[in-house]
């Protein structure tokens, strides 16, 4: 993860640019849908603090953390909150977030980081909360432009999740890239809810 957060660091404003005034409305909606009004997200991951921003104006209450320092400077800045910086595997909330959002961060991970971090997850939601998270359709993993890459398929993350009890897959769908010039890169949306497996 060192080499992808300082891909991050070293390209934060850029990045923040190119993020920042991506059109992801029906994703946003689709996932406050399924809370009510004032819950508590957890951005996880959000670098440019673009939908940090969206959550709160919403009425959310609404904590942010990204692992690159830079991304954390300039969304504190962007929102007016106080983002924390913070690798996702020191996340050690328990039960208090009703949702957490994940949106193309935990796809860094490589996957056998990424199931105790979906577990830290699943922990730091309150009963029956909702993750939503994404990562580029596909079957690769490994380094892709400077920074490590999981990409899933339905199949594929349906086999991977299989691992972690107390999470289910509620609802998978593919959009394509919403930023200027990317239409052709697909993305698997993932909408998952915590079990009660007592």
């Amino acid at each position: 993860m060192d080499d992808t957060l300082d891909y991050y660091n070293q390209n934060a404003v850029s990045f923040a640019e190119n993020t920042l005034h991506a059109d992801m409305h029906p994703v946003q909606e689709k996932f406050l849908a399924l809370l009510n009004e004032g819950d508590s997200i957890l951005d996880f991951g959000c670098g440019s603090g673009r939908d940090t921003m969206y959550f709160f104006e919403k009425g959310y209450h609404v904590s942010a953390a990204d692992g690159s320092a830079e991304c954390v400077r300039l969304a504190s800045a962007y929102t007016g909150i106080e983002v924390k910086e913070m690798l996702f595997q020191d996340l050690s909330e328990i039960r208090a977030y009703d949702g957490i959002w994940a949106c193309a961060s935990i796809l860094h991970l490589p996957k056998r980081e990424l199931a105790p971090v979906l577990q830290k997850m699943r922990d730091a939601l309150k009963d029956s909360g909702v993750i939503y998270t994404s990562f580029k359709y596909g079957k690769f993993e490994g380094w892709r432009d400077g920074r490590y890459f999981t990409d899933f398929t339905e199949n594929t993350f349906q086999d991977f999740i299989r691992e972690i009890p107390a999470l289910s897959v509620e609802e998978y769908w593919i959009t394509s890239d919403v930023r200027h010039g990317r239409g052709n890169e697909k993305w698997l949306n993932i909408i998952l809810r915590k079990r009660d497996i007592r």
